[in-house]
């Protein structure tokens, strides 16, 4: 099975390229069989892929920049290959919300092709080349098609991420003038000895900390993102924070915690109180919220606090066990992708009620339930999910994760479990108000689901139906990575 990753990787591209040359009317089509043929790819993958066997699969491995030690050196493992799943299911999701040109498809694809680079890539030159390439698209879709005050949203969204790519990239050249690798695997055996000498492990490991905590984002460094989300087409910010804020999480387990678990141990309490801020204060903001899109946005930084929350537990710990630490990693793991799916599905159905009615203020509508039944019970599935409400994909995540975290970190994961009162606050006063009372002039006519829309919402909430009764077949895709990294940390 050798270059399926490579065509995995090219696909988007060539699609985008395609589209070029496509008319105008045909380019929903280009890109949605461009797509389409990445999922081919991306299933071949999930079907050859050995989940009992250690290591890295499909490994590509070609010289590249011999000076400098730059390889093309991609793979995967179980964790990549559930981002690659992930980035797959998203991108056709975000088509069906929006309606565009080639520009803003090509641009999209282009996102997509970064996505799974990022996820891929095993040596810190090729991986910084993607990571960076998904800022490009990013800041375009924003700053071209995005909506009220797009300028200045877009302009934050780029300064913030570049300053933060510039800061992890003076780190690595760092380490590399120093330990002559950007291996990924050497740098991680680098991690178990003293990586570098003296104060500057300190330095290297703040610029590092702060490129990957911009991307999450962590608190504080979060700010870009409300205006960022608000401001995007809803596909853009499906897949924003379905898929984009994984790359920062991925790399605090790709990078940082392998390369400084000494520093991290040491600053573990403060790192704590960051992540506990993320899911708190997340939440609150959130529950402040009138723009239902701002609302969305800010949950997704409480949600994606509760993955830093298992993973700095995790590192704090001085001699963790072999349980609480796979248990950790097991959470997180499955928290990335069911914040994924169900944050992107919360913003599809933001979307829905703006196209309806060119209106997303929480104000704006009342009494769905009466005129748009089917629309407010799928809403509703998602909103439970990200919840946290057993027997959806949301509550086993979660449930692992404060679970590993109270056996490490008792004091700090009582505090985060405010986060699940204020979220859950939020969204039943957003379903009361939407959902219910007298319905508002806006909503007498409000349309139900259309047949497409059913055909859109049904299969991904059935998805989360299914993760959340019968999670192992999610487990078996990952479980041998857990079993290896844990290995770094008990």
């Amino acid at each position: 099975m050798a270059g399926l990753i490579s065509a995995l990787i090219l696909v988007p591209i060539i699609g985008a390229l395609l589209l070029a040359l496509t008319p105008e009317r045909f380019a929903r089509g280009v890109a949605f069989a461009s797509t389409l043929a990445s999922a081919i790819i991306a299933l071949c993958l999930w079907h050859n892929f050995d989940s009992a066997a250690a290591g890295l699969q499909f490994v590509e491995r070609h010289t590249w920049i011999p000076a400098i030690s730059a390889e093309y050196l991609v793979g995967v493992d179980g964790l990549s290959l559930l981002l690659v799943l992930l980035t797959t299911l998203l991108f056709p999701f975000a088509f069906s919300a929006e309606r565009s040109g080639r520009g803003f498809y090509a641009l999209m694809l282009l996102m997509q092709s970064a996505l799974y680079g990022t996820f891929t890539a095993q040596n810190f030159v090729l991986w910084f080349l993607f990571y960076e390439m998904s800022l490009v698209p990013s800041f375009l879709l924003i700053k071209i098609f995005g909506g009220h005050k797009r300028d200045r949203a877009a302009t934050k969204f780029f300064v913030y991420t570049f300053l933060a790519s510039v800061a992890m990239l003076l780190a690595f050249l760092g380490i590399y003038l120093l330990r002559g690798t950007f291996d990924f695997a050497e740098l991680a055996r680098l991690g178990r000895t003293e990586v570098l000498p003296g104060n500057l492990r300190w330095l290297v490991f703040a610029g590092i900390f702060f490129g990957l905590a911009v991307k999450v984002p962590l608190y504080p460094f979060h700010t870009w993102l409300p205006d960022a989300y608000e401001t995007a087409p809803t596909g853009v910010a499906m897949v924003l924070t379905g898929a984009l804020s994984k790359m920062g999480v991925y790399g605090f387990i790709r990078l940082l915690l392998p390369l400084f678990p000494n520093e991290i141990r040491v600053v573990a309490p403060w790192l704590l109180a960051l992540a506990v801020c993320s899911i708190v204060l997340g939440s609150l903001a959130a529950w402040a919220q009138s723009d239902l899109k701002r609302m969305v946005a800010y949950l997704s930084v409480n949600h994606l606090g509760y993955c830093m929350l298992g993973l700095f537990a995790l590192g704090g710990a001085a001699m963790p066990s072999i349980i609480n630490v796979q248990t950790a990693f097991s959470g997180v793991f499955l928290q990335m992708f069911n914040h994924g799916i169900t944050a992107a599905a919360l913003f599809y159905f933001v979307g829905i009620l703006e196209q309806r009615r060119g209106l997303r203020g929480i104000h704006d509508f009342g009494g769905l339930m009466q005129c748009a039944p089917v629309f407010c019970g799928w809403m509703s599935v998602a909103i439970f999910s990200s919840l946290g409400l057993p027997g959806l994909n949301g509550f086993i995540g979660e449930f692992l994760i404060f679970k590993s975290s109270f056996g490490i970190a008792a004091v700090f994961t009582s505090v985060a479990v405010l986060g699940l009162l204020f979220t859950a606050i939020t969204f039943l006063r957003a379903m009361q108000l939407l959902f219910s009372g007298p319905a508002t002039d806006a909503c007498h006519s409000f349309p139900d689901l259309f047949a497409r829309e059913k055909a859109i919402v049904i299969p991904v909430a059935l998805l989360m139906l299914v993760i959340g009764v019968a999670p192992q077949f999610m487990f078996n895709i990952f479980n041998t990575a857990v079993v290896q990294m844990a290995r770094l940390f008990a």
